[in-house]
């Protein structure tokens, strides 16, 4: 990570912050001094800004995720897992404790696992030898002798010592027996001790050696229980006639006692197992393997050490206990080392290749074999927790060849949009474009995907076709739209509209799939060799390209042809282009390989109405209103213009441009109507049905009428007033909204509507797809030209701002008239802005040799 040497997290936000604002205060600056519009630079200079935040932050975050998801883990009992800690900032030092803390409890676990397993099998051995004696008893196999009833009796003993012991070992270990100190004599003390042991009946001599005035500070009973254990233990070891010694001294730390026996002795390598828990070394003596651990613990709650050292001249085992002179209150619990915090550091650094895997902190018991996993690997990027189970990302594999594809068609575009018309030259960069989606998109053989990519390649195929720009950006427009809905295969409205949001959203979510796939381009992610080779690469190019062009005319030439003009302005705006467009593209990539859930994998069922009068009232209601507007346009119909300019008081030209507005938001409110009544109303019963399909089918058909009203109203006012733009897109919008009538009527026939989303969208994108094919703008022209011939009325200064589309609609004008509907020669500059619109504009012009200077109106002509 870039910030890894800071080694405090407010620094690193700082940085993290000063170096997005820096980049997008540069960017800015550089783009106000180039001339880059502000919709292409802000977009710009955001974008890089989130790439600079990503790539700072990498791995800031990355402990805190790692520890959320083995915090989880923990509490479903894997103690085993581990995070990744390579910061030296708090989170670091966090992560750091968070593995300390993670191997002590795994290790607690692994004890308390083991002691469950042990005591399982220490429990069964006796309770098996018992059950099956009881059983001989009761069967009468064997007889019920004294014998017998001594031998059972034996077994319940050893049963109750184990009890007993482990009871103790816990108490002394979790430290809830508090030590009750005093001055405690020793001399008493080993004597009663000596005379506990006695009971074991072994034929072994036990010699102690005290002075009588030893007395030390101690919790007199626990010390006795230690010394007892001590002694069965050497007792239990030493053979027939042996000897045991006890002594007892001070030094000038405290004191110390030390116990010796004639026995096998105790290797080196088992001294410290003999202190585990029931880690006897001959189960054969008769032992629990449980009274060294108590001797130990207590040994330890006194603040003492007791181990076994090595044996004098003549053998046996020695065990020696050191006791300091005082014991502070209260007593330290005896558990497992604790570890500071400064002592659990993680290292900085990862180790060398090859290098042996690190140990646990310092303080901690090594993990057995196999016992701690290694640590967790990445986990899911954080833009899971923002965008949920709305946009998740499982499985999405890293696709350099997408990356690269998309900067070849950002670098494209920068090399044949900047200062060209639309033509062929924006057809190759939004062809490159939707090619580079169409790979990356995973449901190619989705019927609607594969309609939507057809519709979305017409409607794109119209930069060429046409020049009218209002008709090429609805176009590109109603084709990214469609593009983006069958690519996340959307179903209904609500769906359609997150398609849309889900393309700029990509920016922001796409970024760690951005960050794969540029680690990809080299296949080792070693982004400082890919940045050395391009830097290195274009070097070459640039100092040998202008080499060969100073020396060889034809060469040069040919590098005039091929490349564009790289004065700085120019460099600026298409570095902003290219930059723009490849994310653009990247980003639609990536809807279309990991496509956001725009619909619910479980829909809910409406929750509909209860009593039928609930829809139905409503539903009424507005057929009513509908049936007296029907009623009031009967009557404007055949009352006639009279009649309307005496009730209104409105001319019958106001009275028509003031309907039709209107009645298209009455069109769209209907569908509304009827898209909620249809999730309310109830349809268990045949009646609800019916009534249902005559209420909604009732104010469908009306609506068509209101449909028809609201284009013949709209004819009219062309008729009056002349033809535009935005009247053509009126009378196109309102026609789909009466198809679209007419599918939601049939879907009321079966009460079945989810396809009419979808078909509703294909229809509108092949409406617009119609539009731009009918050469709107010389439809525009010829009307107008149409309705001058016919009553000398027209706006020349509405049709000299058409576009060249509709110079081919004025070549029957006079040759006086026709300069007043054109203002340019509009010529193709080069082969990338060709157009065909443009072309046959020139065409016609030539056809009557009209020149640049020759457009220039001399003429006024009436309204």
């Amino acid at each position: 990570p870039p910030l890894e040497p800071v080694t405090s997290i407010k620094v690193k936000l700082g940085l993290l912050v000063g170096a997005s604002v820096l980049v997008a205060a540069v960017l800015g600056t550089v783009a106000s001094a180039g001339g880059v519009s502000w919709w292409l630079a802000i977009p710009v200079a955001v974008g890089l800004a989130l790439g600079v935040t990503q790539l700072l932050a990498t791995g800031m975050t990355s402990p805190l995720r790692q520890m959320t998801a083995a915090a989880g883990r923990m509490a479903r009992g894997d103690y085993d897992v581990r995070v990744e800690a390579q910061a030296n900032d708090e989170i670091g030092q966090l992560a750091a404790a968070f593995n300390t803390m993670a191997h002590d409890l795994a290790a607690v676990d692994r004890e308390r696992r083991d002691l469950v397993a042990l005591v399982s099998h220490e429990l069964r051995t006796p309770l098996t030898a018992l059950g099956a004696r009881l059983e001989n008893l009761v069967d009468g196999v064997e007889p019920a002798t004294p014998e017998a009833f001594a031998e059972l009796l034996e077994q319940t003993r050893r049963l109750g010592a184990l009890v007993r012991d482990l009871l103790d070992l816990s108490r002394a270990e979790a430290g809830t027996a508090p030590l009750r100190l005093g001055e405690v004599s020793l001399a008493p003390l080993l004597a009663r001790a000596v005379a506990d042991v006695g009971a074991l009946g072994r034929d072994v001599e036990v010699a102690v050696s005290v002075s009588d005035d030893l007395a030390v500070v101690a919790d007199g009973e626990r010390l006795r229980q230690l010394v007892t254990n001590l002694l069965e233990n050497a007792v239990r070891h030493s053979p027939a006639g042996g000897r045991v010694t006890v002594r007892a001294a001070t030094d000038p730390g405290g004191w110390w006692l030390e116990i010796a026996d004639g026995g096998p002795g105790v290797p080196p390598e088992h001294r410290e197992r003999v202190f585990e828990r029931f880690g006897t070394l001959d189960p054969t003596t008769g032992g629990t393997g449980l009274g060294l651990a108590i001797a130990r613990a207590v040994a330890v709650q006194h603040g003492g050490t007791l181990g076994f050292e090595d044996p004098e001249a003549d053998g046996g085992a020695r065990a020696v206990l050191r006791m300091p002179a005082s014991v502070s209150l209260p007593a330290q619990p005896a558990t497992r080392p604790t570890v500071k915090p400064q002592e659990a550091t993680m290292p900085t650094t990862a180790p060398p290749p090859g290098a042996a895997p690190a140990g646990p902190p310092a303080g901690l018991p090594a993990p057995p074999p196999g016992g701690v996993r290694p640590p967790m690997g990445p986990q899911e990027p954080a833009m899971d927790a923002l965008f949920g189970a709305f946009w998740p990302e499982r499985g999405v594999p890293a696709r350099r060849d997408l990356l690269l594809a998309s900067v070849g068609v950002g670098v494209l575009a920068a090399w044949v949009l900047p200062f060209r018309p639309t033509g062929l030259g924006l057809f190759l960069a939004l062809a490159a474009a939707g090619v580079v989606v169409a790979v990356a998109s995973s449901s190619k053989r989705d019927w609607f995907t594969v309609a939507c990519a057809t519709l979305s390649a017409v409607l794109t195929s119209m930069v060429v076709l046409r020049d009218a720009d209002w008709v090429v950006t609805l176009c590109v427009l109603a084709g990214a739209g469609t593009m983006l809905a069958g690519a996340t295969r959307a179903r209904t409205v609500p769906g359609f509209v997150l398609a849309g949001l889900a393309w700029p959203l990509a920016g922001l979510r796409g970024m760690p799939w951005l960050g794969r796939s540029a680690r990809r381009l080299t296949g080792d992610g070693n982004t400082t060799a890919l940045v050395r080779t391009v830097l290195l690469s274009v070097a070459g190019l640039v100092v040998f390209g202008l080499l060969f062009a100073s020396a060889d005319a034809l060469f040069a030439h040919w590098v005039d042809t091929l490349l564009p003009d790289w004065s700085p302005d120019d460099f600026i705006a298409r570095a902003f282009i290219a930059v723009g467009v490849a994310g653009v593209t990247l980003a639609a990539a990536y809807v279309a390989l990991n496509p956001p859930r725009t619909e619910s994998p479980h829909p809910r069922a409406p929750r509909r109405v209860e009593r039928r009068f609930e829809w139905l009232a409503p539903v009424l209601l507005v057929d009513a209103v509908f049936v007296v507007f029907l009623v009031a346009q009967a009557a404007a119909v055949f009352g006639g213009r009279a009649y309307i300019e005496r009730t209104t008081g409105l001319t019958y030209a106001e009275y028509v441009h003031q309907g039709f507005g209107q009645l298209i938001v009455a069109t769209v409110l209907t569908l509304l109507v009827v898209w909620a009544t249809a999730r309310k109303a109830p349809v268990a019963t045949r009646s609800d049905r019916l009534w249902l399909r005559g209420a909604l089918g009732a104010l469908c058909a009306m609506t068509l009428v209101v449909v028809v009203s609201a284009l013949y109203r709209v004819q009219l006012y062309q008729d009056a007033y002349g033809f535009t733009r935005l009247r053509l897109l009126v009378d196109v919008f309102e026609g789909w909204l009466g198809l679209v009538v007419l599918l939601v009527m049939a879907a009321g026939v079966r009460l079945s509507g989810a396809w009419v989303p979808r078909v509703a969208l294909l229809t509108g994108a092949a409406a617009i797809a119609g539009l731009a094919l009918a050469n709107p703008d010389a439809w525009i022209a010829r009307h107008n030209i149409d309705r001058y011939e016919a009553t000398g009325k027209i706006d020349w200064d509405y049709l000299r701002g058409l576009s060249a589309d509709a110079v081919p609609a004025t070549a029957d004008l006079a040759p006086d008239e026709q300069p007043c509907a054109v203002t340019t020669a509009f010529r193709n500059d080069d082969w990338l802005a060709w157009n065909w619109g443009r072309h046959q504009a020139r065409e016609t012009l030539d056809e009557r040799d009209v020149t640049q200077e020759d457009l220039d109106c001399q003429v006024v002509f009436g309204d």
